[in-house]
C-alpha cells in the first residue's frame, strides 16, 4: 500500500494507528457490552441497595432517611434474624461438608473401570437438569408424613417414621439431604480431578508395597484439595443463598425452623413491604458470604497443594 505523503491534509482526520493501539481499541470495544452490563445490573444495583438500606422506603412512597435505624433493629429487635441466621448457617456449614464427602466418594466409585460406567455416570448427572421447582415437588410427595414413600420404606424395615419437613428437628437435615441428591455437578468436577491424577505416581505406591489407602491420602487427596477447595467456596456461596426449597416446601416453617436468610429478604421486601430493612438483610449477607469466603481463601494456604509447584 503507497504510504501518504507527509504533507497529506487528511492524516489530521484519519490517522493512522499502530497494530498495538488498535488491537487495544477493538479490545475495548469487545469489552464494552460485559463492562456496561456489570455496571448497569450489578455495581449499580448494590450501590443503590445501600442506600436504601439507610431508608425506611415502603416501596410504594417516598424513601425516609432513618440512617443506622434498620441495622440497629436487626441485631437487636428483630425476633427473626437470628433465628434465620442460624438456620442458614445449619445449612451452610452441613451441606457444604456433606456434599464434599459425599460426590468425593461417588466420583471415585464412578472413576473406577467397570462396565456400563457411562450409564451410571448419565444416571448420577440426571437431577441437575431437574428445575428446583419441579424437584421441590416430587420431594415434598417423599417427604409426606402419611403416604411419602421414605416413610413407607422406614415402615417397611420396621423403624418409626419420620416428620421430615413437617418436624422443627428434621427440616433442615431433610433439606440437607434432598440438596445432596441435586449435586450432579460437584461429581462431575470432582471425577474431571480424580483423572488427571498422575497415574504414574499410584504406580509408585503399588510398586512399594502400599494399598489403597496409602494411595488415597498420599496421592489421591492431595492432587484433589484444588477441587475440594473450588467446591468448598461455591458451594458456601450457593449453600447461604438458598431460597426455593424452603419457599416451597415450607415456606420458612415449621415454627420458622426453615426460615433462611433470603427467604427472610423476601419476605420483609414483599409481605411486609419495608425495602429499606430487606436491603439491610441483603447487605449483610453480602458481608456474611465474603468473610466466609476471606476465611476459606486463607486456610487454603495450610491445606490445598498445587502439583507441580516449589515447596
Amino acid at each position: 500500500m503507497k504510504a501518504l505523503p507527509a504533507d497529506n491534509p487528511t492524516k489530521r482526520f484519519f490517522p493512522v494507528y499502530s497494530l498495538r493501539r488498535r488491537e487495544a481499541i477493538a479490545g475495548y470495544i469487545f469489552v464494552a457490552p460485559g463492562i456496561l452490563g456489570f455496571l448497569i445490573w450489578v455495581f449499580g444495583p448494590m450501590v443503590a441497595t445501600l442506600l436504601l438500606s439507610f431508608t425506611d422506603w415502603p416501596i410504594i412512597g417516598q424513601a425516609k432517611w432513618v440512617g443506622l435505624d434498620n441495622y440497629v433493629r436487626l441485631f437487636t429487635v428483630d425476633p427473626f434474624f437470628y433465628r434465620s441466621l442460624r438456620a442458614t448457617a445449619y445449612f451452610a456449614f452441613g451441606s457444604v461438608f456433606l456434599r464434599i464427602v459425599y460426590t468425593f466418594l461417588v466420583a471415585m466409585l464412578l472413576n473406577q473401570e467397570v462396565h456400563g460406567k457411562a450409564l451410571f455416570r448419565t444416571v448420577y448427572y440426571l437431577p441437575s437438569i431437574v428445575p428446583v421447582v419441579a424437584s421441590s415437588m416430587i420431594w415434598m410427595w417423599l417427604y409426606n408424613p402419611d403416604f411419602g414413600l421414605f416413610n413407607a420404606m422406614l415402615k417397611g424395615m420396621g423403624l418409626p417414621p419420620s416428620r421430615w419437613i413437617h418436624g422443627t428437628q428434621t427440616v433442615i437435615p431433610s433439606i440437607i439431604l434432598m440438596d445432596l441428591w441435586a449435586a450432579s455437578s460437584t461429581i462431575l468436577i470432582f471425577l474431571a480431578g480424580l483423572q488427571g491424577v498422575p497415574r504414574q505416581l499410584l504406580e509408585a505406591v503399588e510398586i512399594d508395597g502400599g494399598n489403597w489407602w496409602n494411595k488415597l491420602t498420599a496421592v489421591t487427596l492431595p492432587h484433589m484439595t484444588p477441587f475440594i477447595f473450588f467446591n468448598m467456596v461455591l458451594g458456601f456461596v450457593s449453600a447461604f443463598q438458598i431460597f426455593t426449597q424452603s419457599f416451597i416446601m415450607t415456606n420458612g416453617g415449621p415454627n420458622n425452623a426453615s426460615l433462611f436468610f433470603v427467604l427472610l429478604i423476601y419476605r420483609e421486601a414483599f409481605g411486609n413491604n419495608r425495602m429499606g430493612l430487606a436491603c439491610a438483610l441483603a447487605w449483610i449477607l453480602f458481608l456474611l458470604i465474603a468473610l466466609v469466603t476471606f476465611l476459606v481463601f486463607k486456610t487454603s494456604r495450610s491445606w490445598v497443594f498445587y502439583y507441580g509447584e516449589e515447596a
